[in-house]
C-alpha cells in the first residue's frame, strides 16, 4: 500500500476568516522527489489522499487548493469530483501550450476554479492570466517596487490576488495596503507587538491559570479549588461534560464527579482548552492550532513517554501562546510558573518533549523531511494528525453550540 503524506496550511480572507485550505503532499518524507516520473506519481498521491481519507475530514466546509499537474489539466487521469469544494492550482513550471490552454478551459466550463501558484508575470503566460480566478504571488521572491507593479498589471483583470509566504505582520498589513484578497503563511502565529502595548490584566491572570492547571503534579483538591473559584468556567465545564460530545447516561452535577469519570488528565486538558477559548478576539484557525498540537503532541507523548503526557499537551498548547497574547514568547515564559523542561521545549524545541512539539510544527506545515519522530512511521504520524485534526474540530463545534444554547 502506498505511503500518503497529508499535511495542509490555511488561506485567509481579509478578516483573517479561513477562505480555505492548501492540501500539502510530497512524494516521500525526504521532501524530495526520488522517482522516474515526479509528475505522475503526485497525481496519483492527490488521488489516493483524497478518495482515501476523505477531503471533509481534512477541509471541512471551506475549498481546498491542489496542486494539478498536466495529466490532470489535459484530462488523461480524472479528478476526484465535487468542483465546488476544489481549487485547482497550476505549477509554475507548467507552459501555456495549446493542450494545456484547451484543459484549463475544459475544466472552467465543469466549475473549477482555476489558481496560478507561484506566478511572475511574463507576456507568454497572458493566456493562463486569462483563464486564472486566483493568482498567487510569492512576496519573499520580489521586492516591494517588483510586487507593486505586479499587483497594478493583474489589477487589469477580473481575478483575485493571494499573497503567499506571508511570514510578519508587517508583511500582512503591505499586503493588505495592496489590494490582496487572501493571504497564506505563518504570520498568524506571530504576535502583533504594538508599541507600548500592555497585556490586559485579565488576560494575564488567565494565562497564570491556565499554567498553574497545566503543572503535572497538581493534585485534585488543587484543581478543584482553582476551578470552583470560577464560576463561569466551572459552568461551561460541565456544560461541556454533559453534552453529547461524550455520550453519558446520566449527569455530571460535579468537577469531582467528572474527575472520577473522566480522570485527572482529561479533565485538566478541557478546562485548558475552555480558558484559551475564553479570548474572543482572535481567529478560529489560531485555536484549532493550538487544539491540533496539543492533542498530537499528547498522543505521541502517551506512547513514548506517559509518565509526562500531561507535559506534551501543555507544550502544544502553548505553542501558539504569543499569538494569543500578543507578546514576545519569552516574555510570556518568563512571567509563567511551568517547568524548566516545558519552558525549553516551547523555546527551543529541547528534549523529548521539544523534538515532539518540532515534529508536530514540521508535519502541520507539510515539512516531512523535518517531522521525524523515533517509533513512529508516516502512517502513524498521519493517523495522529487526522484523530488530532477531528478531535479538535468537534470540540469547537459542541463548544459553539453549547454556547449557543
Amino acid at each position: 500500500m502506498q505511503n500518503i503524506y497529508l499535511g495542509r496550511q490555511p488561506i485567509y480572507d481579509r478578516e483573517l476568516r479561513v477562505f480555505a485550505y492548501e492540501l500539502l503532499f510530497r512524494s516521500d518524507e525526504t521532501n524530495r522527489a526520488q522517482i522516474d516520473d515526479p509528475d505522475r506519481a503526485t497525481t496519483e498521491l492527490i488521488v489516493n489522499a483524497l478518495t482515501g481519507i476523505g477531503l471533509e475530514n481534512v477541509v471541512g466546509e471551506v475549498p481546498a487548493f491542489i496542486n494539478l499537474t498536466e495529466y490532470f489539466i489535459q484530462g488523461m487521469l480524472p479528478l476526484p469530483g465535487g468542483h465546488e469544494h476544489l481549487i485547482l492550482e497550476i505549477l509554475e513550471t507548467i507552459q501555456p501550450t495549446e493542450a494545456v490552454i484547451a484543459g484549463v478551459q475544459r475544466l472552467r466550463r465543469q466549475g473549477y476554479q482555476i489558481a496560478l501558484d507561484d506566478f511572475v508575470y511574463h507576456e507568454h503566460l497572458q493566456p493562463l492570466v486569462d483563464c486564472a480566478d486566483i493568482v498567487k504571488l510569492d512576496i519573499m521572491a520580489m521586492d516591494v517596487d517588483t510586487l507593486r507593479d505586479t499587483v497594478k498589471r493583474l489589477r487589469q483583470h477580473p481575478l483575485k490576488l493571494l499573497a503567499e509566504k506571508v511570514e510578519t505582520q508587517e508583511e500582512f498589513a503591505l499586503c493588505q495596503q495592496l489590494g490582496f484578497e487572501y493571504f497564506q503563511g505563518y504570520f498568524f502565529c506571530k504576535p502583533n507587538i504594538l508599541k507600548g502595548q500592555h497585556t490586559p490584566s485579565n488576560r494575564l491572570s488567565l494565562i497564570h491559570l491556565l499554567a498553574k492547571i497545566s503543572d503535572p503534579e497538581i493534585d485534585t483538591e488543587e484543581l478543584l479549588q482553582l476551578v470552583t473559584q470560577d464560576v463561569t468556567l466551572s459552568y461551561r465545564l460541565l456544560r461541556y461534560i454533559n453534552s453529547s460530545q461524550y455520550g453519558l447516561n446520566h449527569t455530571i452535577e460535579s468537577i469531582k464527579s467528572a474527575i472520577l469519570l473522566l480522570g485527572m488528565i482529561t479533565v485538566r486538558n478541557l478546562i485548558s482548552l475552555l480558558l484559551v477559548t475564553s479570548i474572543h478576539d482572535k481567529p478560529f484557525e489560531l485555536f484549532l492550532t493550538a487544539f491540533i498540537r496539543a492533542q498530537m503532541c499528547e498522543q505521541l507523548g502517551s506512547i513514548q513517554d506517559k509518565k509526562h503526557q500531561a507535559s506534551y499537551f501543555t507544550v502544544g498548547l502553548f505553542s501558539v501562546m504569543d499569538a494569543i497574547m500578543d507578546k514576545p514568547m519569552a516574555d510570556i515564559l518568563a512571567q509563567l510558573p511551568l517547568a524548566d523542561s516545558v519552558v525549553a521545549a516551547i523555546q527551543n524545541h529541547d528534549g523529548k518533549l521539544g523534538k515532539t512539539l518540532h515534529a508536530v510544527i514540521a508535519y502541520e506545515r507539510g515539512e516531512w523531511d523535518k517531522a521525524d519522530m523515533p517509533n513512529f512511521g508516516t502512517d502513524e504520524m498521519r493517523s495522529i494528525y487526522l484523530n488530532a485534526l477531528q478531535w479538535s474540530k468537534a470540540f469547537y463545534e459542541s463548544l459553539k453550540q453549547n454556547q449557543a444554547a
